[in-house]
């Protein structure tokens, strides 16, 4: 038996994953149908309230109507418009501001307080004294959304700057590799996972700032929209509204998860 043994050994499982996730394609997709198909049927059958919330069947003919009309693109263009240049400027600037406080002690110790100071301010409320400052116009919601990326970045950037595994940058300097080519090869490659995952946040910060900057002195614009609906109570509009925002959240996330598989396959 012994013999037999050593001739076909049993195979052992591979157990060195480190807790990896895994891609399972399908599932996410299968809750949302599973809880619009809970909320029609709660909705027909009165379950749920019409007044609380609208048939997804009604919200959807109500999107359709916005891309026939061409309301969607007319609402839409300027929101992704103010997104992208107000969130540019915030997570470029973020970013830069980030590695500084995480490679120099002085920065570090002039910047961080500042940086602690305007983090747990809420975006919101400084609105109207950056349309004092910038006017009602695109100024102050760039400025709004710039400001609302930027401290979320900049915490993620130094944080993940000052994670990179030391013993990495020991083994650089012991190699005769020079401080540039310590930050670019070492320093930066390691930190990006963190500045990623910052992104992440940082993003989502933004299109809720988009929204409320849109909400003041916006005639066309996703927030500009929901106010519309919202004051005429149309739940219908306010939902279709609601999902756009939804859908341009899970499409920037899915940008910046295409961008982790390209950049980060090392990690594998």
């Amino acid at each position: 038996m012994s013999d037999n043994t050593h001739q076909n050994p049993q195979p052992v499982p591979f157990r060195g994953g480190g807790f990896r996730p895994q891609r399972i394609r399908g599932v996410g997709l299968a809750v949302f149908i599973l809880l619009i198909a809970f909320v029609e049927w709660g909705t027909r059958v009165g379950f749920i309230s019409n007044l609380t919330l609208p048939r997804p069947s009604a919200v959807f003919a109500t999107f359709q109507d916005l891309i026939e009309t061409g309301m969607l693109w007319k609402h839409l263009l300027p929101s992704l418009s103010r997104l992208a240049v107000g969130a540019a400027l915030g997570v470029t600037v973020g970013v830069g501001v980030g590695v500084l406080i995480g490679l120099f002690s002085l920065i570090r110790a002039g910047l961080v307080p500042l940086v602690a100071a305007l983090f747990p301010i809420p975006k919101i409320a400084l609105l109207p004294l950056f349309v004092i400052w910038f006017g009602i116009d695109e100024g102050s919601k760039y400025a709004l959304i710039a400001l609302g990326t930027f401290t979320p970045t900049v915490v993620a950037t130094y944080g993940a700057v000052d994670n990179v595994d030391r013993t990495l940058i020991r083994m650089g300097q012991s190699f005769g590799l020079g401080w540039f080519s310590i930050v670019r090869k070492i320093v930066l490659p390691g930190a990006l996972p963190g500045i990623l995952s910052g992104l992440r946040v940082s993003i989502a910060i933004g299109i809720i700032l988009l929204v409320a900057a849109e909400m003041l002195g916006a005639q066309y614009g996703i927030g500009a929209y929901i106010l519309e609906a919202g004051s005429l109570y149309d739940l219908e509009r306010l939902f279709a509204g609601v999902v756009i925002l939804s859908g341009l959240g899970v499409l920037t996330s899915g940008l910046i998860g295409w961008i982790e598989r390209r950049v980060l396959a090392w990690r594998v």
